[in-house]
């Protein structure tokens, strides 16, 4: 699958908007990224993309719950397996987010920053 087919088929989109396709790029190509858009400007296809064509599962940290929500929201809805960290879970939705990860059942997944202020992260 190239990049092309994953912005069409998981996200619906014919092409990339400005700045994407040099972002994706970069990602794809192993090189460190800044990618400043405005809001509403399709950052996060910027880091999707690229988390569904290579392997393991890309960390994304938000410092915004909603946001998270939203975005593995839409995630799953595309068919892609994405969960979230956060403090709005309880004990057993953490555990199971967990034992996600553990089974590496997600391509995404998104935390919040003050994890990783936590050594047992």
């Amino acid at each position: 699958m190239d990049k092309y087919t994953v912005l069409r088929q998981y996200f619906g989109h014919a092409a990339f908007r400005p700045g994407q396709e040099k972002l994706v790029d970069a990602v794809l190509a192993g090189r460190d990224v800044l990618g400043i858009m405005p809001t509403g400007g399709g950052k996060s296809v910027c880091y999707q993309v690229p988390a569904l064509l290579l392997s393991g599962m890309a960390l994304v940290i938000s410092p915004l719950i909603s946001l998270m929500k939203d975005q593995v929201a839409a995630l799953e809805a595309a068919g892609i397996p994405a969960a979230f960290l956060n403090s709005s879970q309880d004990l057993e939705e953490s555990r199971q987010v967990w034992g996600g990860v553990a089974r590496g059942a997600y391509r995404l997944l998104y935390i919040a920053p003050e994890r990783l202020e936590n050594q047992r992260f």
